[in-house]
């Protein structure tokens, strides 16, 4: 009875986390990962340890990548550490704003920052796109990793 607790858990935790990599709220690789040991803990499934250690080590450099992509996305776009401030700033605030804040807050904050210091529209409006095009990657990203969990975790109950 709790190995299907287990499994219970395991899979809604896989599912919400492939969700929250979209959804900016929910941590998505963290919660696919915590469904993967779940299930490893159950009698339905036995990770080898180097798929839980991989999984473990992409998940903590795609959470961590995931904050910084869309500063970088700034800076190769043009913009000026006025635009990666405000595209940081626009991040931190965006998070008071549930998940349009996230996505579209650093893109604000990056054109915001951009014409506070230069007041070049088209140039303000580049980084802006920097720092949005960062935030899809991120995303893109997450899901890739909360994909091979799933992957891996689908493998392993039935394969």
């Amino acid at each position: 009875m709790l190995d299907i607790i287990f499994l219970i858990i395991a899979i809604l935790f896989i599912i919400i986390g492939l969700i929250g990599c979209v959804v900016p709220i929910l941590p998505g690789p963290p919660l696919s990962y915590i469904g993967m040991l779940v299930l490893h803990f159950s009698k339905y499934a036995d990770f080898d340890k180097k798929i839980l250690i991989i999984s473990a080590v992409l998940t903590i450099l795609v959470t961590i990548i995931d904050y910084i992509i869309p500063i970088l996305g700034t800076k190769k776009f043009g913009g000026s550490r006025y635009g990666t401030w405000g595209a940081t700033i626009g991040l931190i605030i965006g998070l008071f704003f549930g998940p349009a804040g996230i996505i579209f807050g650093p893109f604000i904050g990056a054109f915001l920052g951009e014409l506070t210091f230069n007041f070049d529209t088209n140039k303000a409006l580049k980084a802006a796109i920097g720092s949005f095009l960062g935030i899809l990657t991120g995303i893109v990203l997450k899901i890739i990793v909360s994909g091979i969990i799933m992957f891996y975790s689908i493998k392993e109950l039935f394969f």
